[in-house]
């Protein structure tokens, strides 16, 4: 008989050491700094207005942690980006994800810390514990915290959004309205990708001139509305592909179903509904990422929630749709798409 392992319960316990490393090199902008050559833990240090105690240190955990590569030891040492960090965390790259970890180190880690006070009272544990406001209304008030969600929710989601593009057969349709656009990113891809498409990126006023300037700068200015209102207010710019990436899991069960009939009614006959999410398994074992990203929305809304396939099927067959299907994206995010 195999004795217990302890390994794993240490490893996890202490796992978010490593994310703080992580998240304090996006932060220090680190990745950015070591675009180009090689340096030296005294230059980075130096560069970055580090103390000289915690260099070597924070610099080769990066390297065993495999975010950095080192060619030599000690102080001759030279440290560079990875493939991966180079072309993700580098600032001077067009592949740039740093937003959401960004927003992940100056929002969310703290906000974890009330874990066992939100599984205790069902209430959300960001801002609203300071200043009483719903988090979209906190956030959407000030005009650089909502320029960094933005981008964090941008980055999230770009390799899902490419993966749509190429696996969901858009030749059958000739409009898209991306509901909660964001800065139009799903929109910039598929429009890219799809040259027959036109597409409506839907979301507050506050949001408009934010993605007003991406999609101009992707030239796609003749091809993409930035289109301002409230999806809870106002009916949803009529399409025949309505997508929701991550907007679902936001909100409550009742507004759920809210925001899937509106789909719906925004849909022609033969119309597809699109929700891009991190979709838990139906036996609630494997995606743990998925049931993390739930306790995370316990953590931001209260009763907001991630959610199953089946869930998702049983909701859309309420609202009218006729059939459902999956399409797996990357890790563990799935394309949930309901036809009418």
């Amino acid at each position: 008989m195999e004795h217990p392992d302890p390994g794993h319960i240490l490893q996890t316990a202490t796992a978010f050491w490593a994310s703080k490393v992580l998240l304090t090199a996006v932060e220090l902008d680190l990745f950015t700094a070591l675009d180009g050559e090689g340096q030296t833990a005294a230059q980075l240090g130096d560069q970055l207005g580090l103390h000289p105690r915690g260099t070597y240190d924070f610099f080769d955990a990066l390297v065993a942690l495999k975010f950095l590569d080192r060619e030599g030891d000690g102080p001759a040492g030279r440290y560079r980006n990875t493939a991966a960090t180079g072309a993700f965390l580098s600032k001077k790259s067009p592949a740039y994800i740093g937003g959401l970890p960004q927003m992940l180190n100056s929002r969310l880690f703290g906000f974890w810390n009330h874990l066992g006070t939100a599984l205790r009272t069902g209430q959300p544990q960001n801002e609203i514990r300071h200043s009483g406001k719903p988090m979209f209304e906190e956030l959407y008030a000030d005009q650089a915290r909502l320029g960094e969600f933005l981008d964090a929710m941008t980055g999230f989601q770009a390799a899902n959004f490419q993966r749509l593009a190429e696996k969901f057969d858009f030749s059958r349709y000739r409009t898209v309205s991306d509901v909660g656009g964001a800065l139009a990113l799903l929109s910039r891809i598929v429009a890219a990708r799809h040259p027959h498409l036109s597409c409506t990126s839907f979301d507050l006023p506050a949001v408009a001139p934010h993605a007003q300037k991406h999609i101009d700068a992707a030239g796609l200015a003749g091809r993409i509305r930035a289109v301002s209102g409230d999806f809870f207010a106002d009916a949803l710019p009529k399409a025949d592909v309505v997508t929701m990436g991550n907007i679902l899991h936001d909100w409550n069960l009742e507004k759920k179903k809210t925001l899937i009939r509106k789909a719906f009614e925004a849909l022609p006959k033969g119309g597809a509904f699109i929700a891009i999410e991190n979709l838990i398994d139906d036996a609630r074992r494997e995606n743990a990422f998925g049931l993390l990203m739930s306790l995370n929305m316990l953590i931001e809304f209260g009763d907001a929630f991630d959610y199953t396939g089946a869930d998702f099927a049983a909701w859309c067959r309420e609202a009218g749709f006729e059939r459902c299907e999956f399409i797996a994206l990357e890790g563990p995010t799935a394309a949930a798409i309901a036809y009418k």
